[in-house]
């Protein structure tokens, strides 16, 4: 019988983890020998590196027991600072893809204080750490929290590490998703840029992490309504990740919700909700029905669904991804901002512009504290109340409202059409072809 493609995946998982294992059980031996303290060593690794398969796969479920019980191993067995740190910083990166942020960042702190011990403070794992912790910042939309924290991480590398050497890609990547996420978009492609280099030297073009990069990039692209070549870039990410996980698998959702929004900006609002949909479906299925990502994906769905005319649809959807935004990351985020925009466009279509307006005032409130007043979703939710006052017949508030949001998308160079390629497009078009 001729073996499915899945089965192929899923045999490849299996003998992965055996062989990974296998390694720790070695490694275990050579480093501790028959010593109890090497067998304690060799315990915790052994959990952690199962615990590391599975998370690699998305599979955070079933890492997580395993995780929780190195870290239990290693504060009761008296195992070594080192091995104490490695239970501590898997966990903070396990809670912080669970949603579970404030664990997380609990986790990454005391790992963190652990690790400076350890080593020094200026040490490159010291800076590996606090990648993590400024994504968990970031996940909790506290973007001005995360970005000391990356830059210290940056400079931490920079002393130990040539500016071109690889170790620093993944720096720069973040860099850039950081700064497309407060709105600076062209210095997050100036970032992307510098990745990118660094990694088709590195990977190659069709490595999966190159692949994610592009579909970074691609997201970067969105923002800037650069709709055809963020398409090109989504797609070839597409057919990387796939070839990895299958066409099914939860953690294509970045790429699915990419799609999603090229599709809305044409107009191609069915399959939009197709894509939406079925992300949603394995997001739900993976991390439940109250995961932050969870909330994003309802809030983009009624989105869509508000500008295809699908009004009691896009209701039902908009209270359940703010009442999961705010459960599971509170008021003062961006997403439960983006998700309040989204209920009072729904309220204008019912009539009701007043409640219309308070909710976008809230929203502003939040997304000004967060980011500056220049961010292109305060441009989205000025529009917002500009066309509830429009609608009420205050016209000349709308004007204001309106020229105010032309402003900030100007400043950003954002308009409603495409922009011309860039250096980093051409930097991607010339690897294609030469590859």
């Amino acid at each position: 019988m001729v073996k499915t493609p899945l089965i192929k995946r899923r045999n490849a998982k299996n003998i992965i983890l055996c062989l990974i294992c296998g390694l720790a059980l070695l490694h275990g031996t050579v480093s501790g020998g028959n010593s109890t303290a090497g067998k304690k060593e060799r315990s915790c690794r052994t959990l952690r590196t199962m615990a590391r398969i599975y998370m690699a796969y998305g599979d955070y479920a079933k890492a997580q027991p395993l995780a929780e019980q190195a870290l239990t191993f290693a504060r009761t067995k008296n195992v070594s600072d080192a091995e104490l740190c490695s239970c501590l910083i898997d966990l903070a990166y396990l809670y912080k893809e669970q949603g579970r942020f404030e664990e997380a960042e609990k986790m990454c702190k005391q790992g963190l204080k652990l690790l400076e011990k350890v080593y020094y403070e200026e040490h490159p794992y010291v800076a590996q750490t606090l990648r993590i912790l400024s994504d968990i910042y970031q996940g909790q939309g506290k973007y001005r929290q995360a970005k000391p924290v990356l830059d210290s991480a940056m400079a931490i590398m920079l002393k130990s590490h040539l500016p071109d050497d690889r170790a620093l890609a993944g720096f720069h990547v973040d860099t850039a998703k950081l700064l497309a996420a407060q709105g600076y978009l062209a210095e997050a492609e100036s970032c992307y840029h510098q990745a990118l280099t660094l990694i088709n030297n590195s990977y190659g073009p069709n490595h999966l992490y190159t692949a994610g990069v592009l579909g970074g990039i691609a997201r970067l692209y969105t923002l800037q309504g650069r709709y055809l070549q963020a398409k090109d870039l989504i797609n070839r990410t597409l057919v990387a990740q796939e070839k990895v996980y299958g066409p099914k698998h939860h953690l294509l959702a970045p790429t699915w919700l990419t799609q999603a929004k090229i599709c809305q900006a044409e107009k191609n609002y069915p399959k939009a909700e197709m894509l939406l949909e079925k992300t949603l479906t394995a997001v739900e299925k993976n991390h439940g029905a109250e995961h932050p990502l969870t909330g994003r994906i309802l809030s983009s769905l009624a989105e869509v669904y508000i500008v295809d005319g699908k009004y009691t649809e896009a209701e039902a959807l908009c209270r359940r991804a703010v009442k999961v935004l705010e459960s599971s990351l509170g008021t003062d985020n961006d997403c439960t901002a983006i998700a309040l925009n989204n209920l009072a466009r729904l309220y204008i279509h019912k009539g009701k512009y007043s409640d219309a307006r308070t909710l976008c005032r809230s929203a502003l409130n939040t997304l000004e504290n967060i980011f500056d007043q220049n961010h292109l979703t305060v441009a989205d939710v000025l529009e917002t109340m500009a066309q509830s006052h429009n609608k009420a017949g205050n016209t000349a508030a709308a004007a204001k409202l309106q020229q105010r949001a032309e402003r900030i998308r100007a400043s950003k160079q954002v308009a409603r059409g495409s922009i011309a390629k860039g250096p980093l497009t051409q930097k991607i078009t010339l690897l294609a072809e030469q590859n």
